[in-house]
């Protein structure tokens, strides 16, 4: 099974989108995720598509979140839906084999979407977290190893993760971690990140 290390979600961020993608390509981050939902469809491609030019033919795979159509206008390397997005099967009906993750806030939810053979899922808030408007309740730690037991294919933490409680992410097993605060509300992303990728096994 092929881990990620660092996960990157770009949302909201203080630098602009295609900063953030270079830096990311350099320093051989392995997942970008875009996931920006108060944009307009026409400015979300754009930046899709800008996204696109910059990981293409690199180890940065880029994610599109929520939306099969701009993920395959701008020919991403995956989708990733949420609990509340298309089913899998309805979304492979449109982006055909593109990989799709999705993400889970529950073992049982966690059960379900393996079930779906997803290349990976995501599983938190694994601490309290105000980066969504309506958060879903922390799984803590222990919810979170007994995923990493059960799942077949990479499991990424995210959810309130911050360098003062990473370790206790690590010691639950974690090998695929987001941090969108940390990452997102700073001008110095590229020293957080390299930060944080000297921490993950």
């Amino acid at each position: 099974m092929k881990n990620y290390g660092v996960y990157v979600i770009l949302t909201k961020p203080m630098l602009p989108h295609t900063t953030i993608a270079e830096i990311c390509v350099q320093n051989q981050v392995a997942m970008l995720q875009l996931r920006e939902k108060e944009m307009s469809d026409r400015e979300l491609l754009k930046i899709a598509r800008d996204l696109r030019a910059i990981t293409r033919g690199t180890t940065t795979s880029l994610v599109i979140n929520d939306r099969p159509d701009i993920a395959l206008l701008c020919q991403a390397d995956y989708l990733h839906l949420g609990q509340d997005d298309l089913p899998v099967s309805e979304a492979r009906k449109i982006v055909g084999p593109m990989k799709i993750g999705l993400s889970t806030h529950s073992l049982e939810q966690a059960r379900q979407a393996l079930a779906q053979e997803p290349d990976y899922i995501g599983f938190g808030p694994i601490f309290p977290t105000n980066a969504k408007a309506k958060p879903d309740p922390p799984v803590g730690t222990n919810q979170l190893e007994q995923v990493l037991a059960i799942s077949d294919v990479p499991v990424v933490a995210i959810g309130g993760i911050f360098p003062e409680n990473i370790g206790q992410v690590i010691a639950a097993g974690a090998q695929n971690i987001a941090m969108v605060r940390h990452f997102m509300q700073t001008t110095d992303f590229e020293t957080n990140l390299k930060q944080i990728q000297k921490l993950i096994p």
